[in-house]
């Protein structure tokens, strides 16, 4: 018994003697790893520095000691930084030999081109591309080793020669138009791209994103017409292929061509039997964006499907909506036109009855009567019928206690539209729907000179998340605050405020009188340019075109920066265009207006205009 406890004892002495001699062995194994770790940050740091000399002497006795990637590396771009290219050659060749990786001999070709021996370099780079594998992770590796050396060119040519070594295992689509868009040849990037999505139409997601992106990088703009060039002359030949044809309703989306959208979804729409619906989201985008022709086209077609159709009941809507607009956009508004407008509106009406889903026809009729035909009784029974649909508290409802409050300000009834724009505020505090209503709130108390309380709403308000509120909210408080601090008696402002409300009453000739007082107070005034615009869009309405004219050309003359100059212009362009059919002209005022004023929101609609008068297939 004893020889054996000897025996285990000396065992477990030898075993506990080996496991220190272990850990001693590892904590210095840690140890140098800390120091190599250290090593290299500071020669990193070095290099960084711009200290090149420090950074090539730790960095070279590593690579000595342990010749990894790491180490490698930054030796070699520390001798290229001293020009020690020789030094540097034969550090890219001896690692190339103990390393047979190709892209260790693209280091080699960019020695050369440091060196100034571009000869060499391109044989080298032509041996990398000669020798390339069939290997799809090894071609991005050089490719992107070629890309990060300057050598773009060749990067693309690593992707095309592993195209034709893969044989259509992987066609390295997206990585060659990735490299033709950072070499600025955006028209071979569509090109591949459009080759990559006629190969593989579920990747049109993939494919739409990554143009997205070049397009918000695209500075002068190029990119959309190339786009469209070349998805055209395919659609020529494929006018069926499901992808192409979405990729070109989402370009001219993009684009703001409506008229070639519709034409998109239509065809996906025949295509797949879908009811209208792309067709209804392109009708309200062109609406939104005031192209009422597009608009209306895409709304007719949906009417074409038949009282039936599903959409039938949103595409009248929208067609009304549309020919509303279209017809209060200009500046000579028929009355005739509105009447047949009414009487579509009742007919509609008539025909699906008051529920819930009519609300928008029942709110669109009313605004038509009372701000345009003097019947704001018949607008407010509709507008109270409306209301009175059974339901719980909606959009649609607080649209129509909205667009009532908006008649009984009309009627001068100040506290009946007060109570309804803090009810709408009230009951969506924190939906855009319920700050429109308090912008409305704030401007009724403008308009009855309370500054201050107005002022606090309407500062409130910009940040609320509809830009449109936002900006509406902004413009208004910039108005109280310039014009307080201006005039302590706020005599001018209270005489403004007046006469606008008396101008969204339609008593133009009270407005005017208004805005006559405001030129009397002082020989200048900062509202005299607003007072001016006031008066142009008072003598439009009278049908006093020439006065209207004179008025808007003044602040043209007279106050060009001010934010009120390109809105003078265009009204003007609108004027010879619609009502004096002077065509020259016109598209004399809406070119000065698109070079003025290239950041203006008439931009768009005076392009387009100005190419309507100049003959161009728009």
């Amino acid at each position: 018994m004893s020889l054996l406890r000897h025996i285990i004892i000396l065992l477990l002495l030898t075993s506990g003697a080996q496991e220190l001699f272990s850990q001693i062995e590892t904590h210095s194994d840690i140890q140098q790893q800390d120091n190599k770790r250290n090593q290299q940050r500071l020669g990193i740091q070095y290099y960084q520095n711009h200290e090149y000399e420090k950074s090539l002497e730790i960095f070279k006795g590593l690579y000595d000691k342990e010749p990894n990637h790491t180490n490698y590396t930054y030796s070699l771009y520390s001798m290229l930084e001293l020009r020690e290219f020789r030094e540097a050659e034969k550090l890219a060749k001896r690692h190339s030999r103990k390393n047979p990786q190709l892209r260790y001999k693209v280091d080699l070709g960019f020695v050369y081109m440091r060196a100034s021996e571009t000869e060499k370099a391109h044989r080298a780079f032509e041996d990398v591309i000669n020798n390339l594998p069939a290997n799809v992770h090894e071609v991005k590796q050089i490719a992107n080793a070629f890309y990060t050396r300057g050598q773009v060119e060749y990067a693309i040519r690593a992707y095309q020669q592993g195209k034709i070594l893969m044989q259509g295992d992987y066609t390295f689509d997206i990585e060659l138009a990735t490299m033709y868009e950072r070499n600025g040849n955006y028209h071979e990037m569509v090109e591949t791209y459009l080759d990559h999505l006629a190969g593989f139409p579920e990747a049109r997601a993939d494919i739409q994103n990554r143009l997205q992106t070049a397009m918000a990088k695209d500075i002068e703009h190029i990119l959309p017409g190339i786009l469209k060039e070349s998805m055209l002359a395919r659609y020529q030949e494929s006018p069926e292929e499901v992808s192409l044809n979405e990729l070109l309703l989402w370009l001219s989306i993009q684009q703001k061509d409506f008229s070639f959208a519709f034409i998109q979804a239509r065809a996906l729409d025949r295509r797949f039997k879908e009811d209208g619906y792309m067709v209804l989201n392109v009708a309200e985008l062109a609406l939104v964006n005031k192209d009422f022709d597009a608009a209306l086209e895409a709304y007719e077609y949906i009417l074409d499907k038949g009282k039936d159709a599903p959409l039938y009941l949103n595409g009248l809507i929208g067609f009304l909506e549309t020919r509303y607009q279209q017809i209060s956009h200009n500046i000579l508004i028929e009355d005739d036109e509105l009447q047949e407008l009414e009487s579509a509106y009742e007919e509609a009406i008539a025909e699906f009855g008051v529920h819930r889903e009519t609300m928008q026809l029942l709110r669109d009729l009313a605004h038509i009567q009372a701000f345009h035909l003097d019947k704001e009784n018949d607008a407010i029974h509709n507008l109270r019928m409306a209301i009175a649909i059974p339901g719980p508290e909606s959009i649609s409802r607080a649209k129509c206690k909205i667009e009532l409050a908006d008649i009984y300000l009309f009627q001068g009834e100040v506290w009946e539209a007060t109570l309804l724009y803090s009810q709408v505020d009230k009951a969506f505090k924190n939906e855009p729907i319920g700050h429109l209503a308090k912008l409305k709130n704030a401007r009724l108390t403008y308009y009855i000179g309370e500054f201050g309380w107005a002022k606090a709403q309407l500062d409130v308000l910009k940040a609320a998340t509809s830009k449109l509120i936002a900006n509406d909210a902004l413009e208004l408080s910039l108005l109280i605050a310039d014009n307080i601090e201006a005039d302590s008696s706020y005599a001018g402002l209270r005489l403004y405020a007046k006469s606008e409300l008396f101008l969204y009453q339609n008593k133009f000739d009270e407005a005017y009188i208004t805005l006559d007082s405001i030129e009397q107070l002082a020989a200048w005034h900062p509202l005299f340019d607003e007072v001016l615009f006031r008066k142009a869009e008072i003598r439009i309405s009278q049908s006093e075109y020439h006065e209207a004219d004179s008025l808007l050309q003044q602040i043209a003359i007279a106050y060009p920066g001010d934010i009120l100059g390109d809105d003078a212009l265009y009204r003007r362009a609108q004027l010879h265009e619609e009502v004096f059919n002077d065509r020259e002209k016109a598209m004399e005022l809406y070119q000065e207006l698109l070079t003025q004023y290239p950041g203006s929101v008439y931009t768009v609609e005076a392009r387009r205009k100005f190419r309507g008068l100049r003959g161009d297939v728009i």
